[in-house]
């Protein structure tokens, strides 16, 4: 009897920590290697919308082309932020990686083109990782000693917050968004106004004008 009741006991939880496994399983982003192909008519470019103070981690290399033999062609890389700024700039190539921390919320955008006199295209394979993602695991399980569901758990815990993060930058941006068409509308509705009364002053002063020629010509 015993027995069957920490059985019945051990069944909640149990079934708990497998949802909640599955669950981290689900929400976690995968990270896939994207396949680019870049054109030797100009550059090749891919653009991700980042709030602040997110790490961002990516690998780019070379694809092997086995009709053209074991030489790889090299590429040239540039990261650049929403407000211009170089973060990562790499010239003759054939692989390269690079990492940092957002300071601004935006578009970074990342472009690849060919150097040299290369005739066809180029495929370059890119892994971009962010966020919640591109947070070393291992490192953090072997520094705090943590495994299992204790590791997927914080795992967990980080992508609520993740999540969290990511529903107050929208709320923001809808926020300034709103405020920005309030403003347009108002400019807008001033404008209509002043066109309306330029183009009723106008009116008046071509009727002035017209009754007064008529008179002087005594037409009237």
């Amino acid at each position: 009897m015993a027995k069957d009741m920490n059985l019945r006991s051990e069944t909640p939880i149990t079934l708990f920590l497998i949802l909640l496994l599955s669950l981290t399983t689900f929400l976690l982003p995968q990270t896939e290697a994207i396949w680019l192909t870049i054109p030797t008519s100009g550059p090749k470019c891919l653009s991700e919308e980042i709030q602040s103070h997110v790490v961002v981690i990516a690998d780019y290399y070379v694809v092997a082309d086995d009709t053209e033999g074991h030489q790889l062609n090299t590429i040239s890389a540039k990261v650049t932020s929403p407000y211009g700024n170089n973060l990562h700039d790499n010239q003759n190539v054939t692989h390269g990686q690079f990492a940092f921390t957002t300071t601004e919320s935006g578009n970074y955008v990342a472009c690849f083109w060919v150097e040299g006199n290369h005739q066809g295209s180029v495929t370059v394979s890119l892994e971009w990782r962010t966020g919640i993602s591109a947070k070393d695991w291992e490192a953090v399980a072997k520094k705090e000693k943590i495994e299992g569901v204790e590791l997927e758990l914080r795992k967990l815990e980080g992508v609520v917050d993740a999540i969290h993060e990511n529903l107050l930058y929208l709320k923001n941006r809808e926020a300034e968004m709103r405020e920005v068409s309030e403003a347009t509308n108002g400019r807008v509705a001033w404008f209509s106004i002043m066109s309306l009364g330029v183009c009723i002053s106008v009116s008046g002063l071509q009727l002035w004008y017209l009754k007064r020629f008529f008179r002087k010509k005594k037409l009237i």
